[in-house]
């Protein structure tokens, strides 16, 4: 599977809604451009069944993850994080510590799953009710 772009947009914009679809096929529910209680914002935040919260952080090219060293600032805000990249990335240079999705606009797939990480349960139950909330206003448009 090989796409062509003409943007670092369109990619950013494909591999995200491809790592939205890997997170519901696996039963959780995403939500995306999530900002944290530490100001940074979250590509992909989704909530599984049992209540777990992962972080996809998009990376559209080479630039992007070199110039963006801030991946660690999700960690505390989730019990599972990946990076989602386009097909063509050269996912070598990704650290091995959190999961990989590669994805384009249609799904993806988890290449390396993800290493467990428990939240703690007073910050999942704030996060939850954050997200739920977000969820909500979106939902209805307000």
């Amino acid at each position: 599977m090989e796409l062509t772009f003409t943007s670092r947009p369109a990619v950013t914009a494909a591999v995200t809604k491809g790592a939205a679809r890997v997170m519901a096929d696996l039963g959780y529910a995403p939500l995306l451009e999530v900002r944290l209680p530490n100001g940074r914002r979250a590509d992909v935040m989704a909530l599984g069944p049992r209540g777990e919260i992962a972080i996809c952080e998009v990376k559209s090219s080479v630039e992007d993850f070199r110039c963006d060293r801030k991946w660690g600032d999700y960690l505390p805000f989730c019990d599972a994080y990946f990076f989602a990249v386009a097909p063509e990335f050269p996912t070598d240079i990704l650290p091995v510590e959190p999961g990989l999705i590669v994805a384009d606009g249609f799904g993806g797939a988890v290449v390396r799953p993800h290493t467990p990480s428990p939240l703690a349960p007073a910050r999942r139950k704030a996060l939850t009710l954050a997200f739920a909330r977000l969820g909500a206003l979106r939902a209805t448009g307000v």
